[in-house]
C-alpha cells in the first residue's frame, strides 16, 4: 500500500500490475489496458510513464490488485 503523501508515476502502477500477474493487452495512444485470468474487467492506464498518476487510476489499480488475490 502507497502513502497518501508520496508521489506515484504511472510507471509504478504498470509495474505494481505486472508484478501481480496482469498482462498487457491493446491500448490506443498513450492508454493501456491489463487484463488478470481472476479479475472481470480490463484496468486502464493513461498517461505517460513519467506522468503522475491521477488518484482514481491508484484507486483502480488497488481495487484490481486486491481483486486478483481472491
Amino acid at each position: 500500500m502507497r502513502r497518501s503523501d508520496v508521489r506515484v508515476v504511472v510507471r509504478e502502477l504498470i509495474a505494481d500490475l505486472v508484478a501481480a500477474g496482469f498482462a498487457e493487452r491493446a491500448g490506443k495512444g498513450s492508454h493501456r489496458k491489463f487484463r488478470h485470468p481472476k479479475v472481470l474487467w480490463p484496468v486502464t492506464i493513461s498517461g505517460t510513464l513519467g506522468q503522475d498518476a491521477k488518484p482514481y487510476q491508484e484507486r483502480d489499480v488497488q481495487l484490481a490488485i486486491e481483486e486478483s488475490k481472491k
